[in-house]
């Protein structure tokens, strides 16, 4: 089972006190964009106990063609990592 973004938003508003639906979506919409901007920027992203997040370099490299067997060249890019904060493995560990 998994939430999509309206129920997200849901669980966020009737977790906040007082906090509209509207509200609630605006301030996820509003962490999405600040998130999507700062690593654009290459700055990392952590909220301590909850995840990290950061923009990390791949080098170019060598990979396979699945189909076909031939070899092809992969340019150098960049990816994203998220870490898991001590409150999230806590969550999972139960």
């Amino acid at each position: 089972m998994s939430l999509n973004k309206s129920e997200l938003i849901s669980a966020i508003a009737s977790k906040a006190d007082g906090l509209s639906k509207s509200d609630a979506e605006k301030a996820l919409n509003a962490f999405q964009e600040v998130l999507i901007e700062s690593l654009g920027k290459g700055e990392a992203v952590k909220v301590t106990g909850l995840l990290s997040v950061e923009r990390v370099e791949r080098a170019a490299r060598t990979g396979r063609n699945p189909r076909t067997g031939e070899e092809i060249s992969i340019p150098a890019g960049f990816g994203v990592k998220i870490s898991a904060g001590s409150l999230l493995k806590k969550a999972v560990a139960k």
